[in-house]
């Protein structure tokens, strides 16, 4: 991946860089309409940077207002906004209708198209998902970039299925399948899970995952908690309490803070302990975001003071180490053995 010129005074390489679309929320309620920046690759990278992980985003926006109130959001939390990604035409929306019990369903005004990418500095981990994975052209070159990334540096995945812009539902399986063999970490949840295995259980859809070579398979249940899985260990952390606003980037704060998670865990791989930690920390960044409107996840600050005290170092944490990470040596046939 290519880093501007401008990316600090000490041009530091990032730590994590987000790959897929950002687009603008339009926001429909018994209230009235509101606009927010969204796109869940964007929402991961924005809840990466308030929680003080050197972030880069790379995705696809059209040099128009909405598309400069997406950088300024971006920028406000000290994501870098990756060379080009001011590509389109026009910055496509999502028209997000909310329920009375704040889920939102969406409608998708949207194209996507990325350059080919050669990955010139590669961070420690590369974040990529939902409809940039999917829809082409730009899908193509976000599967070009994880192959050239595979064994090289932690690649995490949250497929965030939208079945109106996916196709057959075969086609959609396929595609997810193969990205899955490309990953180490893959979010799904319960119902992306649902849409793509109808015929499987949760625990059932975590142990296909690994079987198609990912090390850690992550499943959200809203109220219901979560489930993370590795080959060894399989937990279910039970959901944080709270007054919900709406759920929009409830799922995205949750990936945002897994990944600060895997960055600052240190050198115990993905032992017990550390996946209750994980799954924990996600729980809370995504409990405090549904209680408030729209993707407006935590700083880095709000949650710790959440939380129990040193539940983990800061971002920056030395110790954290990706040649010592339980991940980088994860393939299918180590993944495979549940």
């Amino acid at each position: 991946m290519h880093y501007p010129e401008s990316a600090g005074p000490s041009r530091q390489l990032l730590d994590v860089v987000v790959v897929g679309e950002a687009l603008v929320d339009v926001v429909t309620s018994p209230e009235g309409t509101t606009e927010y920046p969204g796109g869940s690759p964007a929402n991961v990278a924005y809840g990466l940077g308030r929680l003080g992980v050197n972030t880069g985003l790379l995705t696809a926006l059209g040099e128009d207002q909405r598309g400069a109130a997406i950088e300024r959001h971006l920028r406000s939390a000290g994501v870098t906004l990756l060379p080009g990604s001011n590509s389109l035409d026009r910055t496509a929306t999502a028209t997000a209708t909310l329920a009375s019990d704040g889920s939102a369903s969406y409608d998708f005004d949207i194209s996507w198209a990325l350059e080919p990418v050669a990955p010139a500095h590669v961070p420690k981990v590369l974040h990529t998902g939902s409809i940039a994975t999917f829809l082409a052209p730009g899908a193509a070159a976000v599967k070009s970039l994880l192959q050239q990334c595979r064994h090289v540096c932690t690649i995490t995945y949250d497929p965030n299925i939208r079945p109106a812009l996916l196709g057959s539902h075969s086609e959609a399986k396929s595609i997810f399948e193969d990205l899955v063999q490309l990953t180490d970490v893959v979010k799904l949840s319960d119902e992306d899970a649902q849409w793509l295995y109808p015929r499987k259980t949760l625990d059932d859809t975590a142990t296909h995952l690994l079987g198609l070579g990912a090390g850690l398979s992550v499943i959200t249940k809203g109220s219901q908690g979560s489930l993370l899985a590795t080959a060894a260990t399989r937990l279910h952390i039970p959901s944080v309490e709270a007054v919900v606003a709406d759920t929009i980037g409830a799922g995205d704060s949750y990936m945002a803070a897994l990944i600060l998670g895997l960055l600052t865990r240190g050198t115990d791989g993905l032992a017990p302990a550390v996946l209750e930690q994980l799954g924990r920390t996600a729980s809370m960044a995504a409990a405090i975001t549904v209680g408030r409107p729209g993707a407006n996840p935590p700083t880095l600050q709000e949650l710790r003071a959440h939380l129990q005290p040193a539940s983990y170092p800061a971002p920056q944490d030395p110790t954290f180490d990706i040649s010592k990470s339980s991940l980088a040596a994860t393939g299918p046939a180590a993944a495979g053995n549940t």
